[in-house]
């Protein structure tokens, strides 16, 4: 336990700084001045590799088996192309969609259970 100048302190997690999932946001702003462009930036290797190295170790049983870690920039462009808001469906409808996208040959690279 540490302690600070309030006392013991009570248990706190370890946080860890995930620059992994950061999602970098930029604004371009067309020559005409009238359009904005807006775009989202992520260093997704990280999440490819690790997506690599799980698809290359087996797993052990079906329950609760890993399928895909999904980098945020891609649901964001999921979001975005098919005007579907992720973040606001019933966990079945998520289900139904996430597994559709991930049989699609297109992203099916981001499967580690196949």
């Amino acid at each position: 336990m540490r302690e600070d100048a309030h006392g013991p302190a009570k248990w706190s997690p370890v946080r860890r700084q995930d620059h992994a999932s950061e999602v970098i946001a930029r604004v371009h702003l067309d020559p005409d001045g009238d359009h904005l462009t807006l775009e989202h930036v992520q260093d997704v290797a990280p999440i490819l590799e690790r997506n690599g190295a799980l698809r290359r170790a087996p797993q052990k049983s079906d329950w609760g088996r890993h399928i895909a870690t999904i980098p945020n920039v891609i649901l964001l462009r999921w979001m975005t192309e098919d005007g579907v808001n992720l973040l606001g469906l019933p966990s079945a409808e998520w289900g139904r969609y996430i597994r559709k996208k991930l049989d699609d040959p297109d992203w099916r690279f981001l499967r580690v259970d196949k």
